[in-house]
């Protein structure tokens, strides 16, 4: 009986938990200094965020918001950026091949906080939006750093026009 019970509750408790994971979202450790000082902003200190799925399901992310995404330069690696523009936005590059870009539809530009400390799209340009998986919604670890995280650009990282 109770090996029954027991077979019942993972028979139906693992279909139900891969689908929250796949649907709702799940909590991942953010690793590197690329997203200072708005995550991990002491290097002895590792961030633990919950990563929404359900909020990029439609692939609509927004200007600011702090997405997580397959890396265009290693598909088996998911890395966390901000979003600086959207499709038809021009955005001002520092080191990309192309002082100005205007972004193709479909793409966004995304860059980490911490300029010159990261790999993002001044290095391998507009990323497609289908490479987004999740968007960071807020801090759940340590304690001490609990904390939603808002869509907000830095005044110096604004697309030169944007589309509305």
């Amino acid at each position: 009986m109770i090996l029954q019970t027991l077979f019942r509750a993972v028979a139906f408790g693992i279909p139900i938990g891969v689908t929250f994971l796949d649907t709702i979202g799940y909590v991942a450790r953010v690793e590197g200094i690329s997203m200072q000082p708005c995550l991990n902003p002491e290097s002895n200190n590792t961030d633990y965020v919950f990563l929404s799925r359900w909020a990029v399901r439609d692939y609509k992310v927004e200007r600011g918001d702090v997405i997580s995404l397959v890396s265009p330069k290693d598909p088996n690696q998911k890395i966390i950026k901000r979003v600086v523009a959207l499709q038809g936005d021009v955005v001002s590059t520092i080191g990309y091949k192309n002082q100005y870009v205007k972004i193709p539809e479909g793409h966004c530009w995304v860059e980490g906080d911490h300029t010159g400390h990261t790999l993002d799209s001044n290095t391998f340009g507009p990323i497609s939006l289908g490479l987004v998986n999740a968007r960071a919604v807020c801090i759940v670890w340590p304690p001490s750093r609990w904390q939603s995280l808002d869509a907000k650009l830095p005044d110096k990282r604004r697309p030169i026009s944007a589309t509305m």
